[in-house]
């Protein structure tokens, strides 16, 4: 089993910036990447940003691109998102994910956190 615990969200106005972490623990050996997803009232979960492990590959939604990064840290069994230039679009409970391929749905995770939640406010 792998537990995801994730951190960093808050309220933040229009063009602010926040760090989300999630801290993994367990068999996370038994896992190849990491995502981040959101979900904002009455919507799906869509797919932010992913990466491996050992941070070589990433991915990102076109929505995020360019105001959002993903990083990982190996030693700790951190995963981390920047997310800078936020918009009241960006508002969701964000969640982290454990995974063994570096995919961009949530078929592709095997392992959730209980989410933080962004509020962007305009």
């Amino acid at each position: 089993q792998v537990q995801l615990v994730e951190s960093g969200g808050g309220l933040v106005q229009a063009g602010g910036s926040l760090r989300l972490s999630c801290a993994a623990s367990g068999r996370t050996f038994s896992t190849y990447a990491m995502g981040w997803f959101r979900q904002a009232p009455g919507k799906e979960r869509e797919f932010v940003a992913t990466i491996t492990w050992t941070g070589g590959r990433t991915y990102y939604a076109d929505s995020v691109k360019g105001r959002f990064t993903i990083s990982s840290d190996n030693n700790k069994g951190t995963v981390y998102l920047q997310v800078n230039s936020l918009k009241p679009e960006d508002t969701a409970v964000y969640y982290c994910a454990a995974g063994l391929v570096l995919g961009k749905t949530t078929r592709d995770y095997s392992y959730w956190g209980q989410g933080t939640q962004v509020t962007v406010s305009s």
